[in-house]
């Protein structure tokens, strides 16, 4: 979240011998520590000592524009290095809703946080690297959305994932989306945690490849409703869901023609579900831009 500016301004401050908030860590039951609050600060501190931090933007401080660490004179190092930081270790009783109140009440009035930086934060599992590592950083995937620059380094991309993911084990029964989108997505997170195996992976894995490789090789625009716009949650849930469902009916099917999604927006059925303002996640407006998505795909097939 944080460019190099902000990052800048942190190792200022600490210079400056001003006070630095405490780092929250919540201890596991094996013993470990993992950060509740606080990850910029380390991030920042370990970039920093590592020479990957290249000073800027310092109004205070200005000689320490354009340094790393290394530049510094060995007494201003040490002095850096010996600076006290206070740490706040939660006991290991701490459960995942203690956490992620904390941290939503710590962030707010800051830099907040959107839905999955604070997901990343609570729900670290192998789950959670499967949507990082092996999905998201797909290029297929990447290369077919268009994201607005005010969420392009807020883990939007890693959202889309959980959603399509979410919607996909869920359908069609969509009742916990109707009560609120970003809780079910919380549980299902805190669900996937404690249960992934290495069979789920695959399958997941497998089934995502196809359905990104689909969108890429069959529609104009990819996830975006039209050239050059910006992707929409709910347009990509039901594009991605939609496909997905003709897949899996059809594994092998060819369309007779590439589809290009702005004749969709033109029918009332299809528009009415995705330009709404209200009960955007309702069991009924959720299947029905799903549904509609999968048949036009098969009605398309060869």
């Amino acid at each position: 979240v944080w460019d190099d500016s902000r990052q800048s301004r942190l190792i200022e401050s600490i210079v400056l011998g001003l006070p630095i908030p405490p780092i929250f860590v919540a201890e596991n039951a094996d013993g470990r520590l993992e950060i509740v609050d606080g990850s910029q600060r380390v991030r920042t501190l370990h970039a920093f000592l590592n020479d990957d931090l290249k000073l800027s933007g310092l109004t205070k401080v200005t000689q320490l524009n354009d340094l790393i660490f290394s530049d510094l004179d060995v007494s201003r190092q040490r002095k850096f290095n010996n600076t006290t930081m206070t740490v706040i270790v939660l006991s290991e009783n701490a459960t995942d809703e203690v956490k992620k109140d904390l941290f939503e009440r710590i962030n707010k009035g800051s830099d907040i946080l959107r839905g999955m930086e604070v997901r990343k934060g609570v729900f670290r599992s192998e789950f959670t690297n499967f949507l990082y590592e092996e999905c998201a950083s797909k290029g297929n995937f990447r290369g077919q959305i268009k994201l607005a620059k005010s969420v392009q380094k807020r883990q939007e991309f890693e959202e889309l994932v959980l959603r399509f993911f979410a919607l996909v084990d869920s359908y069609p029964k969509y009742s916990k989306f109707s009560r609120s989108v970003s809780d079910t997505l919380d549980e299902y997170m805190a669900e996937k945690r404690d249960n992934f195996t290495d069979d789920e992976r695959k399958e997941k894995l497998k089934y995502f490849i196809d359905m990104t490789d689909f969108v890429k090789n069959n529609f104009v625009h990819g996830f975006m409703k039209g050239p050059s716009k910006d992707v929409s949650r709910i347009f990509f849930e039901a594009v991605s869901v939609g496909v997905f469902l003709a897949l899996k009916e059809s594994p092998n099917i060819k369309l007779s023609k590439k589809i290009d999604v702005t004749d969709w927006l033109k029918e009332s059925e299809f528009k009415a579900s995705i330009n709404i303002r209200y009960k955007t996640h309702s069991s009924e407006n959720l299947n029905r831009r799903i549904n509609f998505v999968k048949n036009r795909i098969l009605e398309l097939a060869l």
